[in-house]
């Protein structure tokens, strides 16, 4: 029986904070972490900010979206809402989705196999607004209440209790950014019903409609993206300045010299990065550099307005901002005259750019695109490469799988070809490959750092990842093995940084996590000194 079973007439009305989390009730971590004392802590939000804020869900915001003083106020934003609702099942409107939201929202079994795969849902000890069928359910009687032909005259005879109060869709607007949008419900659904789609679909209307959208992803990501070029804020020429100092680091590090290519027209491939990684984990864009110098691959990096930045936001929360940044980065592509573009290490960019952009794209922008798994892969396998596993045997190594790369895409084997050939400890998590967890930052979360969303993401959105980290190393856990989590997505290693930080993973463990690349650098026999350079305990 799941914890706090809340209503849908609840959901709706009910005055206060609907649910009251408490960490003691979810599932307890493997050692060292089997002390509650050792978790960081969830921060309730001051009364007076609880004032300002709409966080009645469940005391947890990464909205700060402020409480409206009016009727008047709430009446209009309940109209906003459902005119989005609307045209969300408008295939004027909704020219991404439309058909498998409207499957969705008809067939539902409700054998909650799908609750059975939820990590948010199971780690939280089975609190009852975190199951995925919860969140659909309130869309689909909203569906058939407001949107469908005579939805209100049928709605009290088949016992659909939802209304639409600015209570309930305050809390909805919460509740579907405590999703990760991983996927695994979808996965395992017996009849092929996307929870996971529910909740991308009402960010939509929040954003597109209401124009409420975490600020993380909107003002400071789309938006800044779309007038500097990069969701970091990089402009073009500071990008062109960033990459020669690359230059020289590589030079330094692998004592390679060469320019990185540049605007290159007609290679072979668009090499497309998450403009992160050259300022979060600058190792990564040098080590691909390496790489592909190395293997004499004909390929070049983009300047272009937005052509140097794989990430889009978009994706996550709004079909107007998505559309506007892929068609960019397939413009800058055909400028250039590419066979093709290749996108690094970032899940959330293979998905953009390739199973979302197919939706947008017209023919003379359709370029072929190929994850950097693939290439990698072949890469390893012609043997242009010298490499020597052994030069990784001090590592103990494990892989994280990226949501949007194995479950949406379906590349999980290429990756382990490539660990395999440049380690000799390299150990499965369990599940993994299409049944992996989040990394718990999925859908914009690992970016979401307002108020107390970051204590919510470290104990819950993560936590299935993180007890899987431990338990793949319980046998070498302490301080005096080093162990490298495999993670080959920008987006989860921002999230892995902040949950190793929180938990004190390398202190305490001595787990570090990064890229694939690196590894491949690392295990080159031309390359004299270790690419990897930490400072192990």
């Amino acid at each position: 029986m799941s914890k706090n079973k809340t209503s849908i007439k609840d959901f709706s009305h009910k005055p206060g904070q609907l649910v009251e989390l408490d960490q003691s009730g979810f599932l307890p971590l493997p050692p060292p972490y089997d002390k509650l004392d050792l978790e960081p802590k969830l921060k309730p939000l001051s009364d007076e900010k609880r004032k300002q804020v709409e966080c009645d869900l469940d005391g947890v915001t990464g909205f700060k979206f402020p409480r409206p003083e009016t009727d008047e106020e709430k009446a209009k934003l309940v109209e906003q809402f459902l005119s989005g609702l609307k045209k969300l099942f408008d295939k004027n409107n909704n020219w991404t989705f439309i058909q498998p939201l409207l499957l969705t929202m008809e067939y539902c079994a409700k054998c909650q196999t799908c609750a059975s795969a939820c990590p948010i849902y199971n780690e939280s000890g089975q609190i009852e607004i975190y199951r995925p069928t919860y969140r659909s359910d309130i869309m689909r009687r909203l569906y058939k209440k407001y949107v469908k032909t005579g939805g209100k005259f049928f709605a009290p005879l088949s016992g659909n209790d939802i209304d639409a109060t600015w209570t309930m869709i305050a809390r909805l607007m919460e509740l579907c950014y405590r999703c990760t949008i991983c996927r695994r419900c979808a996965q395992t659904c017996p009849i092929g019903v996307d929870n996971a789609l529910v909740t991308r679909e009402l960010r939509k209307i929040f954003s597109q409609e209401m124009g409420i959208a975490v600020e993380p992803l909107h003002k400071k990501g789309s938006v800044q993206q779309l007038k500097t070029g990069s969701s970091t804020a990089m402009s073009p020429q500071a990008y062109l300045d960033n990459v020669e100092f690359l230059e020289e680091e590589v030079e330094e590090r692998a004592g390679m010299k060469f320019k990185w290519p540049m605007d290159k027209a007609g290679a072979d491939i668009l090499l497309i990065h998450n403009a992160g990684e050259y300022l979060a984990w600058p190792e990564n864009p040098e080590a691909f550099a390496i790489i592909l110098e190395a293997a004499g691959i004909s390929y070049t990096l983009s300047s272009e307005l937005l052509a140097y930045d794989g990430v889009n936001y978009g994706t996550w929360y709004d079909d107007v901002q998505f559309a506007k940044v892929a068609l960019k980065h397939l413009q800058a592509a055909k400028n250039l005259g590419v066979k093709k573009i290749v996108i690094g290490e970032c899940g959330h960019a293979h998905k953009a750019l390739t199973v979302i952009a197919d939706r947008v794209a017209p023919g003379e922008l359709n370029i072929p695109r190929e994850s950097s798994m693939t290439l990698l892969a072949d890469i390893v396998k012609s043997g242009k490469l010298k490499l020597d596993a052994s030069r990784n045997d001090d590592l103990t190594t494990t892989l994280h799988d990226p949501c949007n790369l194995v479950r949406l895409m379906g590349v999980v084997e290429p990756q382990r070809e490539v660990l395999r050939a440049v380690s000799n400890n390299f150990r499965e998590m369990e599940p993994h490959g299409v049944k992996n967890y989040c990394c718990g930052g999925g859908s914009g979360f690992a970016i979401t750092q307002d108020l107390n969303f970051p204590d919510w993401r470290q104990i819950l959105s993560g936590r299935a990842k993180l007890r899987q980290v431990l338990d793949v190393f319980q046998d070498i856990i302490g301080p005096e093995h080093k162990k490298y989590v495999c993670a080959p997505c920008s987006n989860c290693k921002g999230a892995m940084r902040d949950m190793f930080a929180a938990y004190g993973l390398f202190e305490r463990c001595n787990i570090l996590y990064g890229g694939l690349v690196e590894l491949v650098v690392n295990a080159m026999t031309d390359i004299e000194k270790p690419f990897l350079e930490w400072e192990w305990h």
